[in-house]
């Protein structure tokens, strides 16, 4: 073996091994005792720690134990020979990573193009160099840092866009909960006044029928009914000084005809359109006994479609929005489908509808002859989400956000676009970086619009873009309509 000059301890990664704060572990892997002393020794007077295996089997044993950051291989052994370690060791998950410096007196060009095709790092003929063997270790160690770091931060990464997820998941299960709780909540609630509603009715109409009702009279309730009927879908609407006159006056000429209960009675009235003199038209063909019971039946069928009209719409409501929520997440579909991006684009205002504010204004300018395109639909959903909660918290509940769609050539163009108070120019180059946010602590953690480019640009072959000035804020989403082929020199940037 060659001679070597004074021993120095190795610099990884412009740290000396002897100031990192854990000694690096080489296996040394050889059946002549000799060379395994020496090398320990050489080694650890450089401040590496070492293991030795006489073997093939004991050194997978030795890995499988302790897995060193280092293993110098020798080729040449009993049982099994360097080459089949070498595979052993390159075909485990775990270990496939510890760089591998084959050390062997087979130094013919064969052995040596077999060794780096199954793996090795490196491979050094014996005799060996020991100055040439220090260098190849240090650049071992100095590669697998920067490997674990890599892996490393992959994993943090991978971690953080999944917790990004999740509370984006999180935030987006809280506000449908609010939003399926209202109509839910009404229509249970129109369903408990629907039971005394609908008792109410039958006695009022049983009250009525102790009369004897004359041909024209009978004739005229089916009219009043599809009257009731119809304003409970739409009824009268009046400004509230002019409700609560009309309201006042009904109860004056209710109670001068002996109704009782006028308070109740007068609000149905007032929304079926009813003033003092059509409601004296409508009892005239009525005794002065029946019009209690009559006026009390007419409101209680008010009631009633009232009732049945909200129970509607909030089961209706409820509809829409499971829908809109199934459409959003794509639910037992292919990655890949034909999306209609403004449905999309749609779903994903009524799955931020508890967001939108009163004070906020959603304008569409919609094409009428946008074509569908071929997309990852959920993720595509996710980008409209990231990139209209921005534009949200941009208005902060008082403004405007424009959603324009068109066509370019080949692609599709989403605009969205708020008047908000506009990105900094010194920061709008880093939007998109990972991490990168202006909200406090706590209330982001940069990713959103990293993930919305990525989905874009990665996934989709598509372009987002920036343009914000003080008071307009425009993202520009351009994605294929085919993502096999986009035509080219169609499409300016």
């Amino acid at each position: 073996m060659a001679a070597t000059a004074q021993s120095q301890p190795p610099v990884i990664d412009g740290v000396k091994a002897s100031e990192m704060d854990e000694r690096p572990k080489i296996l040394i892997v050889d059946d002549e005792p000799f060379n395994v002393d020496y090398l320990e020794q050489e080694l650890e007077d450089l401040s590496y720690d070492t293991i030795s295996a006489a073997n093939g089997r004991e050194a997978l044993t030795q890995v499988a134990s302790e897995a060193p950051d280092v293993i110098l291989l020798d080729i040449l052994m009993p049982e099994l020979d360097g080459f089949q370690v070498l595979e052993k060791l390159k075909s485990n998950n775990t270990w496939r990573d510890i760089p591998v410096i084959v050390i062997s007196a087979m130094d013919d060009m064969a052995s040596v193009v077999r060794g780096i095709e199954l793996g090795a790092e490196d491979y050094l003929p014996k005799p060996f160099n020991l100055t040439l063997l220090k260098a190849r270790i240090g650049n071992s160690l100095h590669k697998k840092r920067l490997r674990d770091l890599e892996r490393s931060y992959l994993q943090q990464e991978i971690m953080l866009r999944q917790s990004e997820k999740l509370a984006t998941l999180g935030k987006l299960s809280a506000g449908m909960a609010h939003e399926l709780n209202n109509p839910a909540a009404a229509a249970q609630r129109g369903a408990q006044q629907l039971q005394a509603a609908v008792s109410q009715v039958q006695q009022t109409h049983f009250d009525l029928h102790q009369f004897t009702l004359s041909g024209a009279q009978l004739a005229l309730l089916p009219v009043v009914e599809k009257r009731a009927r119809e304003r409970a879908n739409q009824p009268l609407t009046l400004d509230a000084l002019s409700c609560s006159d009309r309201e006042y006056e009904l109860e004056t000429w209710l109670e001068d005809r002996g109704v009782e209960n006028v308070w109740e009675f007068a609000p149905n009235l007032v929304s079926l359109g009813y003033d003092t003199s059509t409601l004296a038209e409508l009892v005239e063909e009525f005794t002065p006994a029946q019009i209690p019971p009559l006026i009390a039946w007419l409101s209680g069928t008010f009631t009633i479609y009232s009732l049945l009209a909200e129970i509607a719409e909030g089961a209706e409501r409820i509809t829409t929005i499971v829908k809109a929520l199934k459409s959003y997440a794509y639910l037992d579909q292919a990655p890949i489908q034909d999306v209609d991006v403004h449905e999309g684009l749609e779903n994903t205002l009524v799955i931020l509808r508890s967001r939108i504010t009163e004070g906020t204004t959603i304008q569409r300018q919609y094409s009428q002859h946008l074509p569908r395109i071929e997309a990852y639909g959920s993720e595509l959903n996710q980008v409209w989400t990231n990139v209209i909660e921005n534009a949200l918290d941009a208005v902060n509940g008082q403004g405007e956000i424009t959603l324009r769609t068109y066509r370019d050539g080949s692609w599709v163009v989403v605009e969205i676009i708020d008047n908000g108070p506009g990105i900094p120019e010194d920061i709008q180059s880093q939007v998109f970086d990972p991490f990168f946010t202006t909200k406090p602590p706590g209330q982001g953690n940069g990713l959103g619009l990293n993930i919305s480019h990525n989905i874009v640009v990665q996934k989709h072959k598509g372009k987002i873009l920036l343009d914000s000035e003080p008071g307009r804020t425009r993202f520009s989403i351009h994605l294929p309509i085919r993502l096999e082929t986009t035509e080219q020199g169609e499409h300016s940037l």
